[in-house]
This record gives C-alpha cells, sequence and structure tokens, in this order.
C-alpha cells in the first residue's frame, strides 16, 4: 500500500495495490458490507476470463474496485458521491451539476488508483 497523508482529516487507509487481494483487505477494512458483492465479482471475473481466454474481466474488476476504494477510504467523498447519486436518482432537478460532480469524483478517484 501506498502511503498517503493529507492531514488529519486524510483517508482512513493508504491506497492498496491493484491486486484482487489487497482490494479484498482494503474493502474488508473500510466497507466490510460489500465483501459478498466483491468476492461475487471476483468469481464472475475469474470465470468470464477462463471462457473467453481474456484477462479483460480481470481488468475490469481491478477498475471498479481500485475507483470504489480510492473513493470509500475518503468518508467525506463517499457521503458527497452518495448524495449526488440520491440527486439524480429522484429525479426532482436538473441532473447535469450533480452528474458533472460525480463524474469529476470518479476521475480523481481513478487518478489517485493511479488507473
Amino acid at each position: 500500500m501506498s502511503a498517503q497523508s493529507d492531514g488529519p482529516y486524510g483517508p482512513l487507509i493508504p491506497m492498496p495495490e491493484l491486486t484482487p487481494d489487497a482490494l479484498r483487505s482494503a474493502v474488508g477494512r473500510i466497507a466490510p458490507s460489500r465483501l459478498p458483492a466483491l468476492t461475487q465479482h471476483l468469481f464472475e471475473a475469474t470465470t468470464n476470463a477462463q471462457q473467453t481466454k481474456s484477462l479483460a474481466p480481470l481488468r475490469a474488476f481491478v477498475h471498479s474496485w481500485a475507483v470504489f476504494v480510492a473513493i470509500e477510504r475518503h468518508p467525506a467523498r463517499a457521503a458527497r458521491l452518495r448524495e449526488l447519486e440520491r440527486i439524480v436518482d429522484a429525479g426532482e432537478q436538473d441532473p447535469s451539476e450533480a452528474m458533472a460532480e460525480i463524474h469529476a469524483i470518479r476521475e480523481a478517484a481513478e487518478s489517485e488508483a493511479g488507473l
């Protein structure tokens, strides 16, 4: 895991390596309720990779969970993302600004994860 420090309100954990085991460990620390979903996704990605003889499903798994960890390790950012998603899902107002901010959060998480 790479160490990062951005003050007393920094990330809950360092960004893990981009391996299934490291991502599983990170999810277990910051969002243990999501471990069954990660395990199911990894099983499906492995099965699809074997069937298609391609690493693309495993790459998609790593990408998805690395972004999840990069977001969730910052509680304020994760809470903001959930609020923006609620705004979009509710359909009560123009979602343009919320969608743009969601995109920016995901882009920042991808960059932070080194994707």
